[in-house]
């Protein structure tokens, strides 16, 4: 047979297969073809809206998150400031004989107490003899027996021949001696002040004789007086000092001379440069160390076979509210200047141990905050603080920087206190404000949109 020429010829079949058809072409205008394509552009449509939805719900979710996102909180790099503390106190104390020094009026600084009221002594503690020093102790005992008040002169003293015989008496014996006419009369202050000032021993002698009526009854209540202060280291056994017999021990010494300054009366006199007494004239003081390194009194005294003493106190500003007292005993001298010497010399040992240390000045950089978006500013001191030590008192300090957050919109400002750095001085506590040197403002929204991974806890 003739080969065919019709649609269904195997020739035919064979094309279709090489141009990849597997089933004859649509006819568009059939109506399942029709329906067919119109279910494809639906799902097109669907997808395509579905597609959309998501990029929008994603955008909508992103752009809040982000840009309302907490920031991260500031890193913070800080060091603590170095502080010196000063050397401890080298107390320069007299080379020779027995010497003891008291503060008083600085009892904050624990270290100026020392033990048992004496902050340092020198040579040894036991009694030595006191010289005219005694006479101090015969001026207190009297006037324990008849007190003197305000500008109260006292009653009035007459002196007898036996009075006036008692100048030959020590004139004799090489003491200070001052006039003293038989019938002449003097106040009580007065009769103290020629007593002490010029130290004469015959008017100590006499005014012990007319406060208690003899010798052994004075002995007898100085005994007491001193038994009644705990004076357990001095002995007296005659009012002058002219024996060496009379002796005292530092600490003694340096309680008698707080009494002593503690009473009105006798405080004004042994200050006095010169002492104005009638019948008598300008009297100075033979206490050459008065006005020298603040010393304001209180009694010399020396002895050929015994050398020289000085029982000094002295007012001395250091810095504190109100002055200290520098109270202090040096026994057994070699001369008076030596001894006025080594009490100077001591005094401003004392006062170089008080120091005023500066814990810190204002705008010392301590450390730095730093933020992701490269904002930043410096932490520093907010103020100067000082404090006045006693030698080497320990000085401790701690330093506190909070952390520091930046909240959307807001600007932490120039100056804002963000910590503090405490010192601990003599038991107080001074603090220093710490503060932001510049400012600090969160990012713009291009970084929060470009940085997700910092804002959303990424690194």
């Amino acid at each position: 047979m003739s080969g065919s020429s019709g649609p269904t010829g195997l020739a035919d079949f064979s094309e279709m297969l090489a141009r990849g058809a597997d089933a004859p072409e649509p006819d568009p205008l059939d109506p399942a073809t029709q329906e067919s394509a119109r279910r494809r552009r639906t799902r097109r449509r669907v997808a395509g809206l579905v597609v959309v939805l998501l990029i929008v719900a994603a955008v909508g979710t992103y752009l809040p998150v982000t840009l309302l996102a907490p920031l991260p909180t500031a890193v913070l790099t800080a060091t603590k400031p170095a502080l010196t503390v000063p050397a401890a106190v080298q107390l320069t104390l007299p080379a020779q004989g027995e010497s003891a020094v008291s503060v008083t009026g600085a009892e904050t600084f624990a270290g100026t107490v020392g033990t048992n009221g004496i902050l340092a002594s020198s040579g040894g503690p036991g009694p030595l003899p006191i010289a005219s020093i005694s006479k101090l102790i015969t001026a207190l005992v009297v006037l324990q027996a008849k007190p003197l008040t305000g500008d109260d002169a006292g009653p009035t003293l007459t002196f007898s021949k036996a009075d006036h015989d008692l100048y030959d008496q020590y004139y004799v014996l090489g003491a200070s001696v001052e006039p003293m006419k038989t019938g002449s009369t003097l106040s009580e202050h007065d009769a103290l002040a020629l007593m002490l000032v010029a130290s004469a021993c015959n008017y100590a002698d006499a005014v012990s004789t007319w406060a208690f009526g003899s010798r052994a009854r004075y002995l007898s209540a100085v005994k007491t007086w001193l038994s009644a202060h705990g004076l357990s280291g001095t002995t007296i056994v005659e009012p002058t000092g002219i024996d060496a017999k009379n002796v005292s021990t530092p600490s003694d010494l340096i309680t008698i001379g707080k009494l002593a300054m503690a009473n009105p009366t006798l405080a004004s006199i042994v200050g006095s440069r010169t002492v104005d007494v009638p019948g008598v004239g300008a009297v100075p003081n033979n206490n050459i160390s008065l006005g020298s390194e603040g010393i304001d009194g209180i009694k010399t005294g020396t002895l050929d076979s015994a050398g020289s003493c000085l029982l000094f106190s002295a007012t001395v500003n250091v810095g504190l509210p109100k002055p200290i007292t520098i109270t202090g005993v040096i026994l057994d001298g070699s001369s008076r200047e030596t001894v006025n010497s080594d009490a100077q010399i001591l005094i401003r040992s004392i006062e170089s141990g008080f120091h005023v240390v500066t814990l810190e000045t204002t705008g010392t950089v301590v450390g730095r905050y730093g933020t992701a978006w490269k904002d930043g500013a410096r932490v520093v001191t907010g103020d100067r603080a000082s404090v006045l030590t006693w030698s080497d008192a320990p000085i401790s300090s701690t330093m506190t920087v909070r952390p520091l957050s930046i909240t959307a919109g807001k600007t932490v400002t120039d100056g804002s206190t963000v910590g503090s750095l405490d010192f601990t001085v003599n038991g107080s506590v001074i603090s220093v404000p710490l503060v932001l040197d510049g400012s600090i403002s969160g990012p713009g929204g291009w970084w929060r949109l470009t940085h997700p991974e910092m804002l959303l806890g990424g690194h």
